[in-house]
């Protein structure tokens, strides 16, 4: 050896040329149901000697009762403040002592219990697993300091432009009454009635065998997993309920609000920026275009070089970034761009918006768009799942959407098989900006008179709690 640095190759001025797409399996899983009907996804995965647990329970938002809108977050989130057995301090303390710590939460579909350990302390880990969702203690002082900490983060999100802009535009795109036209959490309202009752009733009506699936990912045989999860929770009784009758006359909670396209400018008095909000109801996960669909909107909003980021931000300047999602829920999610704006661009860029959706109507998309968006989705496909959280969490997506057992197998060949002809229909078919919601959040008296001349249909001005100002 010299000793002397190698130095950097010599500059050709011609980058290299990417390498063939690498062939990619998702993990090998089984699926097993137990006598009492609780549902077992089991994906045996040896390459480090952990497992995740994914309890997912059918009791997501979309069961809350009428009137007590926020009750299914807040029995999710008392899962992990304590059991029957073990007070809250108790079971953190049990948890840790596996070197880990238990997740609960709740969404729109579902809610769930998730804990990652090392492969010896499974059965341990169902053991409190089982604890938890079986018999939670939903004990009272616990129940009012959720509670009050829920009513807190309402009042906080009522401030901050950007969760108020969220809210307001669920609240405009769907009809009064429809479930999805309040937050997962529920409202200050909502949450004020709620009782430690509720949430009790809540619990016994929707978490039972039959509405539970347990995913188990990680350094364990399929057949170990199954005879420990049938040691844990084969004596659990096929009790409770699934689904939720409709009182009479109530919406579907994915029922899109009545009539066309409006603007409703939420008042921030004096506020410099603009959240702005432009979508409207979209389609289920589960409805044969969504593919279709999730390529379009990563071409129009969903990549930084997207559309409608490169005209906001690199053409005209109005903004740090601006982009689109399709949100994925067994019923009707919603389809909306989002960004903020400086206030004296508002107007302007909400029209720009608008534009870009009709756009991708009025023409197919170019070929290097349609190549940039698939090698984009295709790429980076499979370091989505490079862990054992991963893997749980979207088998439990199968779970939760209906998807085929061959979902994730097949997705990188259907993403590169969409032509441009079937990327334009589902933007015929599905974008309607004819019937968008815009929502924005700013300076009401700033604001009001320029986004009135865009003409897109009446303005209305509402303040942060929903009531008309004028």
């Amino acid at each position: 050896m010299s000793g002397e640095a190698a130095g950097p190759p010599p500059a050709t001025g011609a980058r290299p040329a990417p390498g063939p797409v690498r062939p990619y399996q998702f993990p090998r899983f089984e699926r097993r149901t137990l006598v009492n009907g609780m549902r077992l996804l089991l994906a045996p995965m040896h390459a480090l000697p952990v497992v995740t647990v994914h309890v997912l329970l059918d009791a997501g938002a979309t069961r809350d009762p009428a009137g007590r809108e926020g009750v299914a977050l807040l029995a999710a989130e008392l899962l992990a403040e304590g059991t029957r057995r073990l007070d809250g301090a108790a079971l953190v303390d049990r948890f840790e002592q596996l070197g880990t710590a238990l997740a609960t939460g709740a969404d729109w579909d579902s809610a769930w219990c998730e804990s990652t350990v090392l492969g010896p302390r499974l059965d341990a880990l169902l053991t409190l697993l089982a604890d938890v969702v079986r018999a939670p203690a939903f004990a009272p002082r616990e129940v009012d300091r959720l509670a009050a900490q829920r009513q807190a983060e309402l009042l906080e999100q009522r401030a901050e432009p950007r969760s108020l802009a969220d809210d307001m535009f669920a609240r405009f795109a769907y009809a009064p009454r429809a479930r999805f036209a309040v937050p997962a959490g529920g409202s200050e309202a909502s949450v004020r009635s709620i009782g430690r009752d509720d949430i009790v009733a809540f619990h016994a009506r929707h978490v039972a065998p039959a509405s539970t699936t347990v995913v188990i990912a990680g350094d364990v045989t399929s057949d170990e997993a199954e005879r420990l999860v049938t040691a844990r929770f084969g004596g659990w009784s096929p009790a409770g309920s699934m689904g939720v009758a409709p009182g009479p006359g109530t919406p579907a909670p994915d029922a899109e609000a009545p009539g066309g396209r409006a603007v409703h400018v939420v008042a921030k008095p004096d506020a410099p920026q603009s959240e702005v909000r432009v979508g409207h109801v979209a389609i289920p996960r589960a409805h044969p275009d969504w593919l279709r669909v999730h390529v379009m909107n990563a071409i129009l909003g969903g990549l930084f070089s997207s559309r409608i980021n490169l005209n906001l931000r690199e053409r005209h300047a109005y903004t740090y970034g601006a982009f689109s999602t399709v949100d994925a829920r067994r019923n009707a999610g919603t389809f909306d761009v989002s960004t903020a704006v400086e206030r004296a661009v508002t107007a302007p860029a909400v029209g720009e918006i608008l534009q870009e959706l009709s756009r991708m109507q009025e023409a197919p998309v170019r070929a290097d768009e349609l190549s940039l968006a698939t090698d984009y989705l295709e790429g980076v496909f499979p370091i989505r799942f490079e862990t054992t959280e991963a893997v749980a969490g979207a088998l439990a997506n199968l779970a939760i959407f209906g998807l085929a057992d061959d979902y994730y197998d097949g997705y990188r060949a259907r993403v590169r098989a969409l032509s441009i002809d079937e990327v334009w229909q589902a933007a015929r078919t599905h974008l309607r900006p004819a019937a968008a919601q815009v929502v924005v959040v700013g300076d009401a008296a700033a604001i009001r008179a320029p986004l009135e001349s865009l003409g897109l249909g009446p303005v209305h001005v509402w303040d942060a709690t929903g009531e008309p100002a004028g």
